[in-house]
């Protein structure tokens, strides 16, 4: 018996599984997950991250400034500044060897 040249020796066709599966990735690639997610909700879900990261960064931004400047004098902290570098002015001689 002669080998046909598109079958395997079980006898299976070749090109027939070949067509099998290329119609087989071509209908279920895309319907497998596609059947379970529903794009128009991921979308909106993504739109609503978007909005609650620029709303977190706007608070966080306006907490910053208020949350310091509540506790600190500015006066207050020039007075130490100005103490601390007539300190540092005073100290510079005495250690000249």
């Amino acid at each position: 018996m002669a080998k046909q040249t598109n079958k395997t020796a079980s006898g299976t066709s070749t090109q027939h599984v070949k067509n099998q599966n290329a119609q087989a990735s071509k209908n279920n690639f895309g319907t497998e997950f596609g059947s379970e997610t529903n794009v128009q909700e991921v979308k909106n879900q993504n739109a609503q991250a978007a909005a609650n990261k620029s709303q977190n960064a706007q608070a966080s931004k306006n907490n910053f400034g208020t949350e310091f400047a509540s506790e600190t004098s500015a006066q207050e902290v020039r007075q130490q500044n100005a103490q601390a570098e007539a300190k540092k002015n005073q100290n510079s001689g005495k250690y000249q060897g």
